[in-house]
């Protein structure tokens, strides 16, 4: 049953489990009679094999016998046996019938294979008579063959073996006599050459290796070959100083065929980076060596931060420059490197394209990695490489203390540093920050003790000042002098590149294409402006015999004065701002206005002038080199201009009497620049108390002490005007002072960090706008010392003001005042034979004397203690008369305070009401006067409680003044 069981599996399981006998086993007539006698219903049968324990199917063999026996239950019921016994014949039967469904189902294949099984074995009984047949052909032919053609054929093969080894034989001698051939190569530095026959060499003894002759010869080749890197790399590293592009070449193609071109561009730049340290190392070395004047091998051995430490001031320069130049050539070295990649690039790729094919995909592909890896290496190298040179150059220039260097010396310093810069930003476009901060430094320290030097020449300057006229050609400009070349150059910093014409654009050369083929940028070459001379002074103090006329010209009349003057008068009259410095052409204009001397419409400047002007030039070229230090170069450039400024004031303007008047001289803003001047840049030795503090003491050593007036300027000679020659110098050197600063303003602004720029203007809106007003205090002393006021009211005390009639005849005061007059207009021409005096000038001279005579006239009427009206009438008579014999003498238009005389001598006239209105309008008279017109005028009119009354409203106005 085991067996008909194990059929119901699969058929593949059942024909593997079963034995061929068992595998044609027909079931006994019982079994399938059995079978015979189950219903024959599929389903029916199909669930009693179902019901059949799952050991009976498996593969394992096993005693079923004893499987059911040990089945069976403790106590045995014959009935239950029975059953189970039937179950399993059941069982058993319906597997039978199974098996028997199965055999009769693949009867047919059975036969189909029988006849096939039969027909096999005709065709391999076929196959054996095939066989026998062939045998026997093949001793046929075996007997066929003579002893002698095989000989023939073993013959021929020697022969061939023989020849293959002469031709190798011949190949190892040639083997042996390379290694002179490749020796001689290397001397010719042939390196591509060498390293082909050497890698062919290889090539063929790695064919040869069999023989033991040639193991020797190629231990020896790869010597060779190691020799040749070696002499590779040091020819690779000669190119980082003197490139020659044939040599480069070489190096290139045998580094190409060893495979390592990646390797060749490692190596390089490690060269330069040798290179560099070298190179400064050595420079620096020789001229300390040079300078110390033995041969101690002590520094030697010094590193090259502390090396640069012993560089002495007289081989600073020097050095440095041979520095850059030695520097130069390493960059324009690398630089010519990478022009020899990109133009073998761009060759090689030509050539890839014209000739490529699918069969070179994979070469190209390793080329082009090659070339990628190459460029990407150089460009980053680009950076390196000045950061390197960047950091050597800042130790140098570090390494010793500039602010005692000579200014030119300096200068050039910052030239070269300047030019190096420039190389930076051509060769990889770096802003050299490094550099730049090291140079600030050093420049920032430089420059505050040059400033504090020049701050004290220019007082020693001042104190040995005689204010005479330095005589300059008319045609005079600043851009002549050789401290401003450089912006002839340059011309004005704020013009943009894109304004400059497309020509210059595109005609822009670099320093790397300019010296490419040769020279230095970094050459020392002598200043051509040393041979130079400045042609700006005038010869005799003539510019040519046609200007030779007279010294004095009269005045045109108003109609001719220019309008811009006008304004200028308007402006000083109302104290506001003036307008900015007038033009040359402008200046031209007044030409004939002015009192002159043949060379008119020469600027007006002296020595120290010149010396300010100069020295501004300095602090440009500096601040034009160095940019990040233009804020500290414009602070002190304005303080030069601020104690030029306080100088002219101190020595000429500055008088307590005069200021005490409330004329309104001054005005606020000159003020305000002079208190800010002295606080901050005036030494006053007032607070130099020894246990100061430290502070205080660092504050004191960026100021300079007042200067004082030279002994040989005399002010208080009437027959000079008090000085008016020197005086004008003065005031017009600083004014022209001043317009040179205001045409330097768009080149100090293009500099000027964004930060700072209100200081700028603040500076030029409050300092260098004042410097014509300064005019005002400085002429008002002329003004009050050249007419004899006093005189005038002691003469007028003498006039008898309350006569009885109308006079037809002015007084004597009159005469007296007017004499006085014509004395300072003739004074006036004699000081304009000496000195130009330019109409502004004189119009303020005029207008300070007018106005003083002014007042004095009102002050003399306000003496008056008797007055009739007949009196009055011949106040208004004497006005009237020195007013018509004035005007012939000045051009000014309005006279200066005739309303203040007419309103007053008018208010003898008022009557008691009008009077106390016309009091408090008019708060320009001084107690005095007022009090005068009340007692006087109306006193003999108004009883004593109406004059108490105008009194005290006279006291009233008066005592917000106290």
């Amino acid at each position: 049953i085991k067996i008909l069981l194990k059929g119901l599996r699969s058929p593949q399981e059942s024909v593997n489990d079963l034995s061929p006998i068992e595998s044609f086993r027909i079931p006994t007539k019982e079994e399938l009679r059995e079978v015979h006698e189950e219903p024959p219903d599929p389903q029916a049968q199909q669930e009693i094999i179902n019901s059949i324990e799952e050991v009976y199917f498996s593969n394992d063999s096993f005693d079923i016998v004893k499987y059911e026996l040990e089945r069976l239950p403790p106590v045995l019921s014959l009935q239950e046996l029975e059953e189970y016994r039937d179950k399993l014949k059941q069982q058993q039967a319906a597997v039978s019938k199974k098996v028997a469904d199965l055999i009769l189902e693949k009867q047919p294949a059975y036969v189909e294979e029988l006849e096939r099984v039969t027909s096999l074995q005709s065709g391999l009984q076929l196959a054996a008579v095939i066989c026998t047949n062939g045998r026997r052909h093949l001793n046929i032919a075996k007997e066929g063959f003579t002893q002698t053609s095989l000989g023939l054929l073993a013959n021929q093969r020697k022969r061939q073996l023989l020849i293959g080894l002469l031709k190798s034989l011949r190949t190892i001698k040639t083997l042996q006599r390379t290694d002179v051939r490749l020796s001689e190569m290397l001397e010719e530095e042939d390196y591509p050459g060498a390293i082909q026959l050497c890698l062919e060499c290889q090539k063929a003894a790695s064919t040869f290796k069999h023989y033991s002759c040639i193991s020797e010869l190629n231990s020896k080749l790869q010597d060779t070959l190691e020799q040749i890197e070696e002499q590779l790399d040091v020819a690779l590293s000669k190119i980082c100083k003197n490139f020659d592009i044939n040599h480069y070449t070489k190096v290139q193609q045998a580094y190409r065929l060893l495979g390592k071109t990646q390797t060749a561009m490692d190596q390089l730049h490690m060269h330069f980076t040798q290179a560099i340290h070298n190179t400064v190392f050595q420079v620096v070395l020789g001229y300390v060596e040079l300078c110390a004047g033995n041969t101690d091998t002590k520094f030697q051995k010094l590193q090259y931060k502390d090396l640069c430490t012993h560089i002495t001031s007289d081989s600073y320069i020097p050095c440095l420059a041979d520095l850059c130049k030695a520097l130069w050539e390493v960059m324009l070295s690398y630089y010519r490197t990478m022009q020899w990649h990109e133009n073998h690039d761009q060759d090689e790729a030509a050539v890839v394209s014209s000739v490529s094919d699918g069969n070179n995909v994979i070469g190209t592909e390793e080329n082009s990695f090659d070339r990628n890896y190459v460029k990407k290496k150089l460009e980053h190298g680009l950076s390196r490489i000045w950061q390197d040179v960047q950091l050597k150059v800042k130790t140098y220039l570090l390494g010793t203390d500039l602010s005692n260097f000579k200014y030119d010396d300096f200068i050039f310093v910052l030239d070269v540093i300047s030019r190096l810069m420039q190389v930076g930003e051509e060769f990889c476009g770096s802003k050299s920050e490094v550099l730049q901060e090291s140079i600030r430094k050093q420049s920032v320290n430089y420059f505050k003790t040059y400033h504090r030097t020049r701050l004290e020449e220019l007082r020693m300057f001042l104190e040995n000042e005689t204010w005479e006229l330095c005589p300059v050609k008319s045609s005079f400009s600043i851009l002549q002098l050789h401290e401003f070349k450089f912006m002839e150059q340059s011309r004005s910093p704020s013009v943009s590149p894109s304004k400059q014409p497309a020509s210059a654009v595109s005609s822009t050369v670099t320093l790397f294409e300019q010296y490419s083929n040769g020279g230095n940028p970094f050459e020392i070459q002598a200043d051509s402006k040393d041979d130079e001379t400045e042609d700006v002074l005038a010869s005799n103090g003539y510019e040519s015999d046609e200007q030779e006329k007279s010294a004095y010209q009269e005045y045109d009349s108003d109609s001719d004065v220019p309008e811009e003057l006008k304004r200028d008068y308007v402006d000083e009259q109302t104290g506001d701002a003036p307008i900015k410095s007038v033009s040359r052409e402008t200046l031209r204009s007044r030409k004939r206005s002015d009192y002159n001397l043949n060379k008119v419409n020469a600027p007006i400047l002296t020595n120290t002038t010149l010396n300010v002007i100069r020295l501004v030039g300095k602090y440009m070229q500096m601040m034009n080199i160095l940019k990040p230090i233009a804020f500290d170069v414009i602070h002190f450039m304005s303080q030069l201009f601020d104690y030029y400024l306080y100088a002219v004031y101190t020595f000429f303007g500055r008088n307590d009497m005069f200021e005490s008047t409330g004329l309104g001289l001054s005005s606020s803003r000159l003020r305000t620049t002079l208190n800010r001047i002295q606080e901050s840049l005036i030494d006053l030795e007032v607070s130099a108390d020894p246990s100061g503090t430290l502070t205080a003491a660092e504050e004191r050593k960026e100021k300079v002490p007042s200067p004082h007036l030279s002994h040989l300027v005399v002010l208080t000679s009437g027959n000079s005007l008090y000085g008016l020659a020197e005086r004008v110098v003065a005031t017009e050197s600083l004014v022209f002072l001043a317009e040179q600063f205001e045409f330097l303003q768009p080149h100090l602004d293009a500099v000027m960090p964004a930060a700072k720029k209100p200081f700028l203007q603040q500076f030029y809106s409050q300092t260098v706008s004042t410097a014509s007003e300064l005019r005002k205090p400085v002429y008002w002393i002329v003004a009050a010392k050249a007419i004899d006021y006093e005189q005038m009211l002691l003469l007028m005390a003498n006039v008898k003001w309350d006569v009885k009639e109308i006079m037809s005849q002015h007084n004597v005061y009159v005469d007296a005042l007017l004499k006085e007059f014509e004395e300072f207009n003739r004074r006036l021409n004699d000081v304009s034979k000496r000195v130009r005096i330019p109409l502004p000038v004189s119009n303020i001279l005029w207008e300070h004397c007018i106005r003083l005579a002014n007042r004095t006239l009102v002050e003399g009427y306000a003496n008056v203690k008797k007055c009739s009206n007949e009196g009055r009438a011949l106040m208004q008579l004497d006005f009237q008369q020195f007013l018509m014999k004035l005007e012939k003498l000045t051009d000014i238009r309005p006279i200066p305070d005739k309303e203040f005389v007419e309103t007053y001598i008018k208010a003898y006239y008022l009557t008691e009401n009008d009077m106390e209105c016309w009091i408090k309008e008019h708060r320009e008279y001084s107690t005095k006067q007022l009090t005068n017109l009340v007692n006087i005028c109306l006193g003999t009119y108004i009883n004593k409680k109406a004059r108490q009354k105008l009194l005290a409203t006279i006291d009233d106005i008066d005592r917000p003044k106290r």
